[in-house]
């Protein structure tokens, strides 16, 4: 039995990857090592269902018989935009006015990471808005699920209202 068991520690990483069905990832630590489990409940304890790829986070991380496993989750920062993803509705808003668009309480209506996108509905609308992977991955999430209630910052698009920031409903209540 290994000295180190049931110490922790903060450390700093990127989320390697991350799969809400299976309910677990991976985090790389900066200081490298072996891989990080990070589980879903975990992440759902800090109020996300689910991280981005690349995700850049800061976790408390304790030794384990089985390895090294995060149990806590401090914070995290969305990973790098790609600028190769033409998003021109959200590409003309500037840090400095999506700081000013009001975060609108929703829930999401379905969403489909293999389609790349998805719907929700803001809590007293009618109309839909319209969620794409890569405004979700900017916003750090990695997936939707039914029924989840996130806040929303929204624009009206060419085709219609669309998100072009999402955070978890816990985040929402904190701005």
């Amino acid at each position: 039995m290994s000295e180190n068991v049931g110490s922790t520690k903060t450390i700093a990483g990127l989320v390697k990857w991350f799969d809400p069905t299976k309910g677990f990832g991976f985090v790389v630590a900066d200081e490298g090592g072996p891989d990080i489990l990070l589980h879903a409940n975990v992440l759902r304890n800090f109020g996300q269902s689910s991280v981005a790829d690349g995700a850049a986070v800061e976790i408390v991380l304790q030794d384990t018989e089985r390895g090294a496993q995060a149990v806590e989750v401090l914070s995290i920062t969305p990973p790098v935009a790609d600028e190769g993803v033409p998003l021109d509705d959200v590409a003309a808003v500037s840090p400095e006015e999506l700081a000013e668009i009001e975060m609108e309480p929703s829930r999401v209506k379905w969403f489909d990471k293999s389609k790349g996108f998805g719907f929700a509905n803001v809590f007293g609308r009618s109309e839909d808005v319209f969620i794409h992977i890569e405004v979700l991955r900017r916003s750090g999430l990695a997936d939707l699920q039914p029924g989840e209630a996130v806040g929303l910052r929204v624009v009206d698009g060419r085709r219609g209202r669309m998100a072009i920031q999402v955070c978890s409903w816990e985040s929402a209540l904190k701005e």
